[in-house]
């Protein structure tokens, strides 16, 4: 399990916990960040999940291929904003090529 689903469950957790206290005192504020508190640990969590479902993938890799699918995802760990920004871009471009004009 990665630290983003753990972190995520946690953020979860805080912000339901938040929103509920914000709704049981009738704070707007306390209600609108527990609920973006909530809806970002559910993002983390999500996160978190694809990138134990590629380690399996990279562990069943060929031989030659393990050791640069492992250093790909150790960055993905490590900078899960840049990560989903470069699939993001690339994502875009390769929708635009697909694109008939």
């Amino acid at each position: 399990m990665t630290d983003q689903r753990i972190e995520g469950a946690l953020d979860q957790a805080e912000g339901k916990i938040q929103k509920g206290f914000g709704n049981l005192t009738g704070d707007a504020k306390h209600k609108v960040e527990g609920a973006a508190k909530e809806a970002g640990g559910r993002a983390k969590a999500a996160y978190g999940r694809v990138i134990d479902g590629l380690d399996g993938i990279a562990d069943r890799a060929p031989a030659d291929l393990r050791e640069p699918a492992k250093k790909g995802l150790e960055f993905a760990r490590n900078k899960p904003l840049l990560t989903t920004g470069i699939i993001a871009g690339a994502a875009i471009l390769l929708g635009g090529l697909g694109r008939k004009r």
